[in-house]
């Protein structure tokens, strides 16, 4: 814990809490897809001397003195992704992935203008018009869903029929809890159709799109590209906004960016942006994501066996979602809490068409990029899958429970969290 000597010396009340939370990351298993472990150098650059700098405005054009290496360290980055991600223009300013998106919006529309994007309830994201959302009083939100939630497929058609009705300015592909692999051709072409712009969220998959084990949206002309930089890019928690060519574009999403939604930029986290995007321009990393999605095809398979519903039918990528109260019984909100105990952490999630309430839905969604950064493999995928299964079977029996802890916690000192991925 030589970490955090000088808060154990100053603030020892403080200083219980990252002790704490060390023990619990490195004792149980993260399974929440949204969740990853970072590298040691990405921890020093999120705690380096950069969080002492203001940075009002772009590399070469600041409002601050003093920005030599400011510059240096955010052109860095920049062009780290820009490679990453095969786009000419990239921001990685936005504190995170909701304000990329609202930045996104502002840059591409005028308040009243449309944005068709997923239904929260068949994948989406809050900030993709939710009614409970701020940005939802600004523009207008129209949705689609699947066509067939056993197999995940998008209904393109219903797609096609609500943009030619509703004239979106945007098109949005991008999901939170959708296991698939969405068709961006379709998308691009409904948008040519209408004269929408294509954006993706890609904050889940950006990792996977990184590393090419999943399609990159700009391959399929798509105009924009918003996303975190933590999940499967396993870098600081942060955002990012990539435009693919359009320099007028990039130049309003800028603005919109600063000084329209920010001021000064975490120039600390920028720094912990670029190591990380170097860490994914590396082999390893394509090895790194590449497990993902051998570990996910091995719970999946684990639950499909058990005769658990899974939406979609399965996964494609990182994660999966569960039906646990309509195959077992047992609502979201009580698997999130009996898997806490034995050491496993995902989350509660509403399935498409809940019809439970979103703080105890029917579902769980969990995915496996914090496990295979630990290096876990097939094998232990299979086991961790079995053991949550086993585990909601018997949510009350606490010698069961008692067993599957010490299992699970032998595991986690199998397989520690390591600090170097290079």
């Amino acid at each position: 814990m030589n970490d955090y000597q000088f808060i154990k010396e100053q603030d020892p009340e403080l200083y219980a809490t990252l002790v704490g939370e060390e023990e619990r990351e490195q004792n149980g298993v993260e399974l929440i897809p949204s969740e990853n472990y970072v590298s040691r150098a990405v921890r020093e650059a999120n705690g380096s001397i950069f969080t002492n700098k203001y940075s009002e405005g772009y590399p070469g054009r600041r409002y601050y003195g003093g920005q030599e290496f400011t510059d240096m360290m955010e052109t860095i980055a920049i062009e780290r992704a820009k490679k990453l991600f095969k786009a000419k223009y990239a921001n990685v300013q936005p504190l995170g992935g909701a304000n990329a998106n609202v930045a996104m919006y502002f840059a591409l529309m005028e308040p009243g203008d449309t944005v068709l994007g997923m239904d929260l309830s068949h994948g989406g994201h809050l900030t993709h018009g939710h009614p409970t959302t701020a940005i939802n009083k600004v523009f207008n939100f129209v949705r689609y869903k699947m066509k067939n939630v056993e197999t995940g497929e998008i209904d393109y058609d219903e797609l096609r029929a609500v943009a030619l009705r509703e004239k979106p300015k945007i098109i949005l592909a991008g999901f939170s809890a959708y296991s698939r692999e969405l068709d961006y051709g379709k998308f691009a072409e409904i948008a040519k159709e209408v004269g929408a712009y294509t954006v993706a969220d890609m904050a889940h998959i950006a990792g996977l799109i990184a590393g090419g084990v999943a399609k990159n949206p700009f391959d399929f002309g798509f105009d924009v590209i918003t996303t975190t930089t933590h999940k499967t890019l396993r870098g600081p928690r942060g955002g990012m906004i990539l435009v693919r060519e359009n320099e007028d574009l990039a130049k309003k999403i800028n603005k919109a960016v600063f000084p329209g939604m920010q001021g000064g930029p975490h120039m600390h986290i920028i720094a912990g942006k670029a190591v990380a995007f170097g860490e994914a321009l590396t082999p390893a990393f394509k090895i790194y994501v590449e497990q993902i999605l051998k570990n996910a095809k091995a719970m999946e398979g684990v639950f499909k066996k058990e005769g658990i519903r899974l939406l979609g039918g399965g996964t494609d990528n990182h994660l999966l979602l569960a039906d646990v109260y309509g195959s077992l019984g047992v609502t979201g909100q009580e698997a999130e809490t009996v898997l806490d105990e034995v050491g496993i952490t995902l989350n509660k999630n509403m399935i498409a068409d809940e019809p439970r309430s979103a703080l105890d839905p029917s579902g769980i969604r969990f995915g496996t990029p914090a496990m295979t950064t630990r290096n876990m493999k097939e094998k232990e995928a299979i086991r961790l899958a079995e053991i949550m299964i086993e585990t909601m079977k018997n949510k009350d029996n606490t010698a069961i429970k008692t067993v599957l802890r010490e299992e699970v916690k032998n595991m986690c000192q199998t397989f520690p969290v390591p600090e170097r991925f290079v």
